[in-house]
C-alpha cells in the first residue's frame, strides 16, 4: 500500500535535489505553467539547464581568491626599496626571496591539483588563505633576511601556490563543460586585477605610512575572501544538485584515486612522454622568464633607476593589469575559436618586440612608457588560455590538471631564474638593460617554438575516421 507514495516522495525529492526549482522543473514545467503535478514530476525527470548556474557563483568567489593571491604574490615588488633602506638588504639577497618563493609557488601547481581533487576545492582553499594571513601576520615581527625567506619565501610561496592558475583550471574543469576556454581567460585575468586593485593602493599606504600597515591591510582582503569561500565555495555542481553548465546530466564526480604524491608523478612521467608536453613547458619557461619573474619583480625597481616614483611605478603596473584583464578574457574567447598555436605565435612574438622597446621607452619618457605599458599589459598572461587549451586537447579532461600544473612548474622555474637573475645582473652591470633584451629574444624563440606543437584535435579526428 505505501509502495506508491514512497517512490513517488523519493521522486519528488530527488527533483529538489537536482535544482528543478530553478531547472525549470516545477516553475517552467508544472505548476508554474498551469501543469498539474505530474507535469512537475515529468520536469524533475529531466533535469535542464538553470536559469542562472552555481557555477558562476563558483566562479566569483575563484576570482575573488585569485586576486588577493596574485595581489599578495605582487607585494615584494613594493618592499625591495624599503627593505632595503630599512634593513640593509642586498637586491641579490631580497631577489632570492623572490626567486624562492616563485619557485615553490610553481612547484605546488601538480600537487595541488591532486590536493584539490582529494580534499574538495573548498577546504584546500580555505586552508591556504588561513596559512596565507598568518604568513602575513607574522611578517612586520621579522627581524632578518632568512625570516623574510621563510615567511615570502616558503609560507607565502606554497600557500599561494595552491591558489594559482591550478585551482582556476580545476574549477573550470569541474563547473563547466561549455565556454571553458573564456571561463580560463577570465580566472587568468584575476592574476591582473589582484595588481590593478592591489599595487597602487598598497605602494601608496606604503609611502604614507609604511609597509607595515600595507601587510596588515593585506590581511584583512584574505580574511574577508576566507569568509567569501567558507560561505559560497562548492566543490562539484553534484553538491548543489546541478549539472555542469552545459550539460545536463546530473552525476558524482568520480572519486580521486591514487597517491596524492605519486598521482602527479605519474602524470609527469606520461606528459613527459610527448613532444607537446615538451614545446608547452618549454614556451611556458619562457613566458614566466619575461613576465611575473621579470617585470613583476623588477619593473618597479627600474624605474627607481631613471627617478621615477615608487607610486607611479605601481600604477604603471596596475594599468597593465587593467589591460591584461582584456586581453588575457579576450584570449580565452579566441582560444574557444582559432588555432591555439597560432595564437601563441602572436602572443609571444609582440611580448618579445615591446620587451626590446622597454629599455628605450624607460629613459624616453611617460608617453613611451605608457606606450610600452598598454601594449606589453594586452598581452601579459593571454598565453595561459591557448596553453591550457593545448593541455586539454592532447592530454583529456581528467589529466589535464595535473599535467598543466607541472607545465606551470616550468614557468615558474622561468620566473624564478629571471627573479634572481636580474637582480644579481643589476648589481653588477648597475642596470636592467641586458636581463630586459635577454627576455625579449626567448619570447621570440618561443613565438617559432609554439608552431611546432601538435594539432591534436586534427589528430584525434584522424584516428576516429
Amino acid at each position: 500500500m505505501n509502495a506508491t507514495p514512497d517512490k513517488k516522495d523519493t521522486a519528488e525529492k530527488e527533483g529538489v535535489a537536482n535544482g528543478d526549482f530553478e531547472n525549470g522543473g516545477l516553475a517552467n514545467g508544472g505548476l508554474a505553467n498551469g501543469g498539474n503535478a505530474q507535469d512537475a514530476a515529468n520536469g524533475a525527470a529531466s533535469p535542464r539547464r538553470r536559469r542562472f548556474h552555481y557555477g558562476w557563483t563558483v566562479i566569483a568567489v575563484t576570482f575573488a581568491t585569485l586576486i588577493v593571491s596574485a595581489g599578495v604574490r605582487s607585494m615584494p615588488s613594493i618592499f625591495m626599496l624599503p627593505f632595503e633602506q630599512e634593513y640593509g638588504w642586498s637586491r641579490g639577497g631580497i631577489s632570492s626571496v623572490i626567486s624562492v618563493g616563485i619557485l615553490l609557488y610553481g612547484l605546488m601547481g601538480p600537487f595541488s591539483a591532486a590536493l584539490l581533487l582529494r580534499f574538495g576545492i573548498r577546504c584546500m582553499t580555505a586552508l591556504s588563505l588561513a596559512v596565507l594571513a598568518a604568513g602575513l601576520l607574522a611578517t612586520p615581527y621579522m627581524t632578518a633576511l632568512w625570516q623574510f625567506e621563510l615567511l615570502w619565501g616558503v609560507v607565502s610561496g606554497l600557500a599561494t601556490g595552491m591558489m594559482a592558475n591550478v585551482l582556476g583550471v580545476t574549477v573550470a574543469g569541474q563547473w563547466f563543460a561549455e565556454r571553458r576556454g573564456l571561463v580560463v581567460g577570465i580566472l587568468t585575468a584575476s592574476a591582473a586585477t589582484g595588481q590593478l586593485l592591489f599595487l597602487p593602493l598598497l605602494a601608496r599606504i606604503t609611502e604614507e605610512a609604511g609597509w607595515r600597515n600595507a601587510v596588515y591591510a593585506a590581511v584583512v582582503a584574505t580574511l574577508v575572501v576566507l569568509a567569501a569561500v567558507a560561505i559560497w565555495m562548492r566543490n562539484h555542481p553534484y553538491d548543489v544538485g546541478a549539472a555542469p553548465y552545459g550539460e545536463t546530466e546530473v552525476a558524482k564526480p568520480a572519486p580521486f584515486r591514487g597517491n596524492l604524491f605519486l598521482a602527479p608523478l605519474a602524470a609527469l612521467r606520461e606528459g613527459a612522454r610527448t613532444k607537446t608536453f615538451w614545446l608547452l613547458s618549454g614556451t611556458f619557461f619562457f613566458c614566466g622568464f619575461s613576465t611575473n619573474g621579470l617585470i613583476g619583480a623588477h619593473l618597479i625597481p627600474a624605474c627607481g633607476d631613471f627617478g621615477i616614483p615608487e607610486v607611479t611605478a605601481a600604477s604603471m603596473l596596475a594599468l597593465m593589469g587593467l589591460f591584461d584583464l582584456v586581453g588575457t578574457t579576450l584570449s580565452g574567447w579566441l582560444s574557444d575559436r582559432f588555432d591555439s598555436r597560432k595564437l601563441l605565435f602572436w602572443y609571444y612574438g609582440l611580448r618579445g618586440l615591446s620587451l626590446l622597446f622597454l629599455p628605450y621607452a624607460l629613459g624616453a619618457g611617460q608617453p613611451q612608457l605608457t606606450l610600452f605599458t598598454v601594449f606589453y599589459g594586452l598581452d601579459w598572461i593571454a598565453t595561459v588560455p591557448p596553453t591550457v587549451k593545448l593541455s586539454q586537447d592532447a592530454f583529456g579532461k581528467e589529466r589535464a590538471g595535473m599535467i598543466f600544473g607541472w607545465v606551470v612548474v616550468t614557468h615558474q622555474l622561468g620566473a624564478s631564474v629571471a627573479a634572481y637573475a636580474a637582480g644579481t645582473v643589476r648589481e653588477w652591470l648597475g642596470s636592467y638593460q641586458v636581463p630586459f633584451f635577454a627576455a625579449g629574444f626567448v619570447c621570440l624563440i618561443a613565438a617559432l617554438m609554439a608552431l611546432r606543437i601538435a594539432k591534436q584535435r586534427a589528430a584525434v579526428r584522424g584516428a576516429a575516421a
